[in-house]
């Protein structure tokens, strides 16, 4: 159970009745985290457009990139909750469970290609220790033949991913077997 009250989809009413119902329609089913923000329904809603933007929409990151981002972030935070949830995704691209635990607990020890190794080092590094971003940084990706719309892009992504991991650990969001399975992909 989370730490603070939440409203359960059949207790819903007005617009976070619809927002739910809206939610369902466009991922398959509600999430906990998303039940997490029914407190303040606006939020929500904002929260769930922002994610179907930089994790779907048209991006020259195809979406197991962007499930691989997702991925290191939560393993870097130990927010079990996305962790679960995106290495979930992210199976449906890699076939192989343990090249999924190595993922999760360092990605340096697989083997990835220097673009795909460089983008999740920034990654990673952005997380950790975001006052050490630099220019060199920017320049590495750019090296590795990413666009400045691409960088704009990892940046979202683990910026995004930072933000939900704090909103899931600092409440306490749990998942269960059931929220984890059949999301559309």
């Amino acid at each position: 159970m989370p730490w603070i009250d939440y409203i359960n989809e059949d207790d819903a009413k007005g617009e976070l009745k619809e927002i739910y119902k809206n939610i369902k329609k466009k991922r398959g089913k509600l999430s906990n985290v998303m039940k997490i923000h029914s407190l303040n329904p606006d939020a929500m809603k904002k929260h769930m457009d922002l994610y179907l933007s930089i994790m779907f929409e048209n991006s020259d990151l195809s979406r197991e990139v962007r499930e691989l981002i997702a991925v290191v972030v939560s393993s870097t935070n130990k927010c079990n909750y996305c962790i679960k949830h995106h290495v979930e995704t992210l199976s449906h691209y890699w076939k192989d469970k343990e090249k999924l635990e190595k993922l999760i607990n360092d990605f340096n020890t697989i083997e990835l290609s220097e673009k795909t190794l460089v983008m999740l080092k920034y990654a990673y590094r952005l997380t950790k220790t975001p006052d050490k971003i630099s220019k060199d940084d920017i320049d590495k990706l750019r090296d590795k033949s990413f666009s400045d719309r691409d960088i704009l892009n990892i940046n979202l992504i683990v910026g995004y991913f930072n933000f939900v991991n704090r909103i899931v650990l600092g409440l306490g969001v749990e998942f269960s077997d059931n929220e984890i399975k059949g999301y559309e992909c």
